[in-house]
């Protein structure tokens, strides 16, 4: 049988309740290079009228694009912002369907296209120029950067950069090119001839016609490494090498010297080989982290590329986003991608219990997983927040963890093989799911204690939780130990910080928290704090910006070692509707929107006693409050119940249905909001049905329209 976790609804319940306070030719013209290209496509044609069909639809083609409206993004004059481009190989065969590049006749037309809808091709040196001496950088400027270093670059792009005139960065990789004539490399998990790659004799020749100029793109770190007991092969960049023999995962020591070893060679290489040492280093896979980035700083490539879908700018040179032109696109779908470049797509988010996948008997936690990861690809959804915590006794207090750490227990090594399997196989982002407070580090912290009116004394628990004090260093310490381990140990794409990060209006009265509100110039106890409606309003603010703070410095630990990173973070449905109950949670809409990606608003009218019949009208509220922020829908993800937590006498939590589900998603979407998922999600017992709700969540049958 298949773990059913039925203790997990009593983990919900008590987790999700309120706050008791409620990518060698002679010269000739660009559009000689061009026509050249597409009468090659047309020569392919079976006879002399397909031929002219082809040529006459790309004619077509051409003229409608430039036509059309022109690209949405455009440069911000007082940014200097450009687009970068990433290229691969350049093949005319068939390709196969992993195929990570384009022809040769798709690339003639892409920048024959750019050229005639205005943009400009500049080279790093002009990037530089702008940064650093304030030279403006032309209207839509593009850079041209080409990865691997295949010799196509040689044979065919080259002859066409040199008739555009287009300077470009070319990334190269060592290992590849070390091998003798003859030898095979392995790329990827396919066997290429060395031939496939650069000379470094056509290196040399390409460096000298000043058009190019040469990256780092490792020496042997572009390919994968073994990553935890299950065997994943994971970046080699970003990834402590586990070791099966030993069971035990690299040193940061030893992580630090393969990187620097690495990276000091490849340096070498290119100034030996070219002259010129490199300044620029292209991360494989487009997979970095800060740790990485101080390394090739080090050794003079403070310039890094990534592949991101964004426009750069000059001002952020450490991790410049690239977008990625594979699959050899046609013009239409290039140009339509570009055009789409700088939106932000619809979010469609389930958040996944860990402790359902987990399971003592590996055969049948493997198979866990794999009915997860299944469920998870055919809805067709964008993201997972994925719980990187254990509580299988629904508790509300992670006791242990699913990483290795130095602080607290390791109930098994499974977010890294859950992570990487969602996000490989299921193609989703992940988000490692975290507490921000509570934490089990026994009586070595301090913990948030509440202070009683009636007594005048304080106490733990007061709104269902155990956590520890955010005023408290050693514990604040503790937890930030935890989210470097996290992203030393997995690959995940953002952070979620639970719903955990609150402070109740009678909240925090202990000693270390005290001791800060003297030192803001507060009074010394929380009876006189309240009754003072400045001091109050000074000490709520304090309060919510001390949690904000708190888990920007967990993002930053976290970035030691995963980047880049975006943030999510749980927030109550009362503080959004009710501004003034900032203070009963220490919480607030707006500035959670300033501090963080996402806001995920805990859109759950069962959980806040709102009556069936009201629910509609509750949500209608609620969009209605985030969409009177400027940003708010676009930066707000709403999280529909899929179980209703409220007791009914000895009855175990109910299903909230599939039906209503799809209703509020609908509804959702038809007001507006782009962004929604719902928590948690059963895979064991199909709940709530992913084939019933694929018509209302699934982001090939409901994209968000505007």
């Amino acid at each position: 049988m298949l773990c059913a976790c039925p203790e997990k609804g009593a983990r919900v319940k008590q987790t999700r309740q309120r706050p008791a306070a409620s990518r060698r030719l002679a010269p000739v013209s660009a559009s000689a290079v061009a026509d050249s290209a597409l009468d090659a496509s047309a020569a392919r044609a079976a006879d002399p009228m397909k031929a002219l069909l082809v040529r006459l639809a790309a004619a077509l083609t051409m003229l409608l694009l430039l036509l059309a409206a022109p690209i949405a993004w455009s440069a911000d004059p007082a940014r200097n912002s450009f687009l970068a481009l990433c290229y691969h190989d350049v093949e005319d065969h068939d390709p196969d369907p992993n195929f990570v590049g384009v022809s040769t006749a798709h690339l003639a037309e892409q920048l024959r296209w750019l050229q005639s809808d205005g943009y400009r091709f500049v080279s790093l040196d002009a990037v530089l120029a702008a940064r650093d001496d304030g030279v403006p950088l032309p209207e839509k400027a593009v850079l041209l950067t080409f990865d691997d270093g295949f010799a196509s670059f040689y044979t065919k792009v080259f002859p066409i950069l040199k008739a555009f005139e287009a300077p470009s960065i070319l990334a190269l990789t060592g290992a590849w090119m070390a091998g003798p004539p003859g030898s095979i490399v392995g790329y990827g998990d396919r066997l290429l001839p060395r031939e496939t790659f650069l000379s470094w004799a056509q290196v040399r020749e390409l460096v000298g016609s000043g058009l190019v100029e040469v990256a780092s793109h490792t020496f042997d770190l572009h390919r994968g490494i073994p990553a935890n007991p299950q065997g994943n092969s994971e970046p080699a960049v970003v990834t402590h090498r586990y070791d099966r023999a030993t069971a035990t995962v690299e040193s940061d020591e030893a992580y630090r010297r393969r990187l620097d070893s690495d990276t000091a060679t490849m340096a070498r290489e290119i100034e030996r080989e070219t002259g010129h040492p490199p300044r620029v280093l292209v991360w494989p896979y487009g997979e970095y982290n800060e740790f990485a980035r101080s390394i090739a700083a080090r050794h003079g490539m403070p310039i890094t590329f990534t592949v991101v879908d964004s426009i750069a700018t000059p001002d952020n040179l450490g991790a410049m986003p690239r977008y990625l032109v594979a699959s050899d696109p046609d013009l239409g779908t290039f140009v339509n991608r570009l055009q789409r470049l700088t939106e932000t797509g619809p979010l469609r988010v389930v958040q996944v219990d860990l402790d359902y996948v987990y399971d003592a008997d590996p055969a049948q936690q493997e198979r866990n997983l794999d009915r997860l990861v299944e469920r998870i690809a055919r809805m067709k959804i964008s993201t997972v927040f994925l719980q990187a915590f254990a509580d299988p006794e629904g508790t509300g207090l992670a006791q242990a963890v699913y990483f290795p750490n130095r602080e607290l227990p390791m109930r098994a090594d499974l977010f890294n093989r859950v992570s990487w399997q969602l996000r490989t196989r299921a193609q989703v982002k992940v988000y490692a799911w975290m507490p921000v407070l509570a934490f089990d580090f026994g009586d070595s912290v301090s913990t948030v204690q509440a202070w009683n009116p009636r007594t005048g004394q304080s106490r733990t628990d007061a709104t269902g939780y155990r956590r520890i004090s955010p005023f408290d260093a050693l514990g604040r310490r503790k937890v930030l130990d935890l989210y470097e381990d996290l992203a030393r140990a997995a690959p995940f794409a953002g952070l979620l910080f639970h719903d955990d990060a609150l402070l109740s209006d009678f909240e925090d009265a202990s000693p270390p928290a005290l001791a800060v509100y003297a030192r803001a110039g507060l009074p010394a106890s929380i009876d006189a704090i309240r009754a003072d409606p400045v001091a109050m309003q000074r000490w709520t603010e304090l309060k919510t910006e001390t949690l904000i703070e708190f888990t920007h410095e967990l993002t930053a630990r976290a970035q030691r070692f995963r980047s880049p990173l975006k943030t999510a973070r749980n927030l109550y449905a009362r503080p959004l509707l009710d501004p003034t109950s900032e203070a009963w949670f220490a919480q607030s809409f707006d500035r959670f929107l300033d501090a963080y990606d996402y806001t995920a608003i805990m859109a759950m009218p069962l959980m806040e006693d709102v009556p069936p019949r009201d629910a509609e009208s509750w949500l209608r509220r609620i969009v209605d409050a985030v969409a009177a922020r400027p940003l708010g829908l676009k930066r707000t993800i709403l999280e529909l119940q899929a179980i209703d937590w409220r007791r009914h006498g000895d009855a175990p939590d109910r299903k909230v249905s599939t039906a209503t589900l799809g209703h509020q998603m609908r509804l959702l979407a038809d007001l507006g909001a782009p962004n929604f998922g719902y928590y948690p999600d059963n895979f064991v017992e199909d709940h709530p049905a992913a084939t019933r709700l694929y018509r209302d969540f699934s982001l090939q049958s409901n994209p968000y329209r505007p």
